[in-house]
């Protein structure tokens, strides 16, 4: 068997495997990358790109059917699905291009293909005859969408998000399973582009959102354009002719049965650590067999083992994968000094109409703290260039510090939210109060002087006392 010495070893060559990879480069050691599977990351095969495009495609057409409400009376509109999904495909494959251009452009000695195993924490085994000795080495194995093996009993028409991109047209009917940021994403714009869609909801969440008045703003909007069916849920799917029959049950236990071409599941992804043979590490592994790390150094436990991108299950969203690859790739090229490395504001996207963002400390996060946080609010229904756009839907919640006026985070669903997150981001980052960005510029009209409005708000909260603290349960002894 051929041993190959390195200093670093990457598993996987997605988002968080190339950024380690190039961290430890960039850090003059000898890295090598593994990859099992077709090079090109998540977002630009099947994840973030190809569902903008499909997306994009949607907004035209939805903009098209509220022409008239401006007064303006276009033609026929026909959406030609061929045409559409060739877009979608072939716009796609350009992004991978660029990826692919990356990896061919490296060394080819630091590339390795095959699937990887630990024999220990510092050797991986590639196939039959190839061993890899390194002083550390990166997990960046990714994930893969779930699909319950009762309801992939169906058929190929029971498809996870990946297969949507594959499709060289647009169905007639698409039930969606979830009501997640994917499910609301390609639910909607296929929605949008004359699909029959319903989406399906066990509860009554809605993306990334926990703040219960933003949740209802959000449920209220999406639901007046959609077919979305909260507290639902999945009674069986079964094959009928060329499509599917979907038995749901409503909280009545009230059962429907519908036929659609396809049943897409978006109720979530699994990290690929199964068969990494993470039985001979010695790491500590959580309930779902992830290594447990640091969050500020992506090191698992004191071994020479990092994790980063979709693989930790911490945050699954490009930036958070490319951050924790650099940390993680950086510090395996250090090992065994290591140090925290940046870890920005959270911050998370849902590119639905309305859009959805939060912003740091959500709400279910802070209520679960002992001190109370003042909040502020804006609705976008009588916002002024919101109902000039007749975007005028969604609302914005805003948190603070009382005492400091610390701005703590935010959720919102409303126009223009993936810009308005990012100004919300910067300012959590810089630790911004309340104060400093009310003397921020705000021009008019434009949908921030929402923004301005909510601040203003929560500023007047808190001019008043803080509410006492949350008592402690009864049962936390000192220190919990």
């Amino acid at each position: 068997m051929e041993t190959i010495q390195c200093d670093v070893a990457v598993i996987g060559a997605g988002t968080a495997g190339l950024s380690a990879y190039r961290a430890a480069r960039n850090a003059g050691k000898h890295a090598v990358l593994i990859e099992d599977g077709p090079h090109g990351t998540t977002c630009a095969r099947v994840g973030c790109m190809p569902s903008k495009l499909l997306i994009a495609a949607a907004e035209a057409a939805h903009a098209v059917r509220e022409a008239p409400g401006f007064g303006v009376q276009p033609g026929g509109l026909k959406v030609d699905g061929k045409a559409v999904m060739q877009r979608v495909r072939s716009e796609r494959d350009r992004f991978v291009g660029f990826v692919l251009e990356n990896v061919a452009a490296m060394p080819a000695g630091d590339k390795l293909h095959g699937r990887a195993r630990f024999t220990a924490p510092n050797r991986l085994q590639i196939g039959a005859n190839l061993e890899v000795a390194a002083q550390a080495v990166v997990i960046a194995t990714g994930s893969r969408p779930d699909i319950p093996s009762e309801w992939a009993a169906a058929g190929p028409r029971v498809i996870n998000s990946d297969a949507v991109f594959e499709w060289t047209d647009l169905p007639r009917s698409v039930a969606v399973i979830g009501a997640g940021v994917i499910g609301l994403e390609l639910g909607q714009a296929l929605h949008r582009l004359g699909v029959r869609v319903a989406i399906i909801a066990r509860g009554s969440s809605v993306a990334q959102l926990k703040d219960p008045q933003v949740l209802a703003a959000a449920s209220q909007a999406l639901g007046e354009e959609m077919d979305l069916r909260f507290r639902t849920e999945v009674a069986g799917i079964a094959r009928a002719g060329d499509g599917l029959e979907l038995r749901t049950r409503n909280t009545e236990g009230k059962e429907r049965s519908e036929h659609f071409d396809y049943v897409l599941v978006t109720t979530g992804r699994t990290p690929n650590v199964s068969g990494l043979g993470l039985d001979h590490t010695g790491l500590a592994l959580d309930k779902n067999g992830v290594p447990k790390f640091d969050r500020s150094t992506m090191q698992c436990g004191d071994s020479c083992i990092f994790i980063a991108g979709d693989a930790s299950a911490e945050i699954p969203l490009l930036p958070e994968a490319a951050d924790q690859g650099k940390i993680a790739g950086a510090n395996a090229a250090s090992y065994p000094e290591v140090k925290p490395g940046l870890r920005r504001t959270p911050l998370a996207i849902t590119f639905s109409e309305p859009q959805i963002a939060t912003v740091g400390q959500g709400y279910k996060e802070l209520s679960n703290g002992r001190e109370h946080f003042a909040i502020g609010a804006v609705s976008f229904d009588d916002q002024g260039r919101s109902r000039v756009m007749r975007q005028n839907k969604g609302m914005l919640r805003v948190y603070a510090e009382y005492g400091s006026g610390r701005f703590l985070g935010a959720e919102m669903v409303g126009p223009r939210a993936e810009h308005i997150g990012h100004l919300l981001a910067w300012a959590h980052q810089a630790r911004l109060t309340v104060s400093q960005m009310l003397d921020m510029p705000f021009y008019h009209p434009v949908v921030e002087e929402g923004l301005r409005t909510a601040l203003r708000d929560l500023a007047l909260e808190l001019q008043k006392p803080p509410p006492p603290p949350k008592p402690m349960p009864d049962d936390c002894t000192p220190g919990c």
